[in-house]
């Protein structure tokens, strides 16, 4: 590696949002969530901030915080998939955690410094990606040589015939070498010896705590042992093409210097990272949880969760990682708690703050037609690869969407997850008879079939808190 290649990589990564500007950014996320306006407008500045930062010169960057959201709104209007696209767009590392499994330090349960251990992990999967793309026509050429030194293994050479013999075994080995590549010799049956990875015995009922997960002793005392037993070979029997995929593995792992993978890792989550938590309302004590004595320890996940937000070092395996410049979503529905009865200190780590709308009548058709990956759409995928082409009329789409807002209206607002339960109820009788028992094979769904096959449900409303 020369000196160069650790500043490529990480200018290559911030090249990919070169010309993803606020507005493209916006419409990248209309491909695939419907509405809330604001909440793109929020996350595209804060995306293209991160771009921005990187070109001020390096005595100011290091000033530049990033400006992390809070995304308040009922369940199912968006709010995760924002952040999920948005992480998608860059290729950025992203996690999605749950605020309400976090626990106090000192108490069994996860702490809040697991959300960047498994950050990490994530940034150090990409990173080996990439590296194992760039090395692919290299280590093609190494999985070709070693399967065809099983096919063909050379012969000793003991008479004056060596040169004729050479030349005889290169011809036959170029002649494999083809019908390798052409994937002639993909089924035949061939003999490997590999060296499998040692995996240390599970140790059940062991907790850790304090600044090292389980997860991370386990890596670790695996490690040494890896280090301390000798390397066995393991013969193995399969396919050429199973054979080729193992040999493939083996070859990508030691092409790539680990150390060299941690630090780019490690850098590409400090410049890129972006942690998504979820239901940060449930941490937050409101008057009546501190009047009861209710959840104790939600004020001590709130103060561990403060340091992360604001800026420190957590260790892990793969070195220090500094979390000043991560970008941090939080999204909480609120209904029985606000933002403001988070401890004020964290209040402050999150200014900007955004409130997602309900979604309409209207909102429900366009979530079932627009997107790029819209529900009608996946269900037609579906059925088309039993050979049914099913199709929805606009005023079936239409009574769906007025089921599904009359039902959030009434028994519980799940926002557009409503939609798959309905499309669930009034598909199941294709799904479970296709193939065995559909001839048709091109079936219309209309209004008239919708409100038969969910009318009583609807109008039954203690049975709708139930199925619907």
């Amino acid at each position: 590696m020369n000196k160069y290649e650790f500043r490529d990589f990480i200018d290559e990564e911030i090249a990919k949002i070169d010309n993803l500007t606020p507005h493209k950014i916006v419409e990248e996320l209309n491909k695939y969530i419907i509405g809330q306006d604001n909440a793109k407008k929020a996350v595209a500045i804060a995306l293209r901030n991160r771009w921005r930062r990187q070109k001020v010169d390096e005595q100011l960057k290091d000033e530049i915080y990033p400006n992390n959201i809070i995304l308040i709104g009922p369940t199912g209007v968006g709010k995760t998939e924002i952040a999920r696209r948005l992480a998608k767009i860059t290729g950025a590392p992203f996690i999605k955690v749950e605020a309400s499994k976090f626990t106090e330090v000192g108490y069994v349960g996860k702490d809040v410094e697991s959300m960047i251990r498994e950050l990490v992990e994530i940034a150090v999967h990409i990173v080996k990606d990439k590296l194992r793309k760039q090395n692919a026509e290299k280590i093609s050429k190494i999985v070709e040589d070693k399967i065809l030194d099983i096919l063909i293994p050379p012969k000793p050479k003991t008479n004056d015939d060596a040169l004729l013999d050479k030349d005889t075994y290169e011809f036959t080995r170029e002649k494999f070498r083809k019908k390798l590549q052409n994937g002639e010799l993909d089924d035949k049956e061939i003999e490997y010896e590999t060296n499998p990875s040692f995996k240390m015995p599970q140790i059940d009922g062991m907790q850790v705590i304090g600044p090292i997960s389980l997860d991370d002793l386990d890596n670790n005392i695996q490690e040494i042992f890896e280090g301390l037993m000798p390397k066995k070979r393991k013969k193995i029997k399969g396919t050429v093409k199973e054979i080729r995929d193992i040999i493939t593995n083996e070859e990508s792992e030691r092409s790539i210097d680990k150390d060299y993978v941690n630090k780019l890792a490690i850098k590409l989550v400090e410049t890129s990272g972006i942690v998504f938590i979820d239901e940060i309302d449930k941490i937050a004590n409101n008057g009546n949880n501190r009047a009861n004595g209710i959840d104790v320890s939600r004020e001590g996940v709130q103060r561990d969760l403060l340091p992360i937000v604001e800026g420190t070092t957590v260790n892990t395996k793969y070195g220090s990682v500094k979390t000043d410049y991560i970008l941090f979503i939080a999204a909480g529905a609120f209904h029985v708690s606000k933002p403001s009865d988070l401890i004020p200190e964290l209040q402050g780590r999150f200014p900007i703050r955004v409130e997602l709308n309900s979604l309409s009548e209207d909102d429900f058709v366009k979530i079932l037609t627009q997107p790029e990956n819209a529900l009608l759409k996946q269900y037609k995928a579906l059925l088309k690869t039993e050979g049914i082409e099913i199709d929805f009329d606009k005023d079936a789409i239409r009574e769906i969407s007025r089921i599904a807002a009359l039902v959030n209206e009434q028994v519980e607002n799940i926002g557009a997850r409503r939609l798959h339960t309905i499309l669930s109820n009034l598909l199941d009788e294709y799904l479970f008879n296709a193939p065995d028992f559909i001839k048709k094979r091109k079936i219309k769904i209309t209004k008239d079939e919708v409100n038969k096959k969910l009318e009583g449900i609807v109008k039954d409303k203690d049975l709708s808190k139930y199925i619907l």
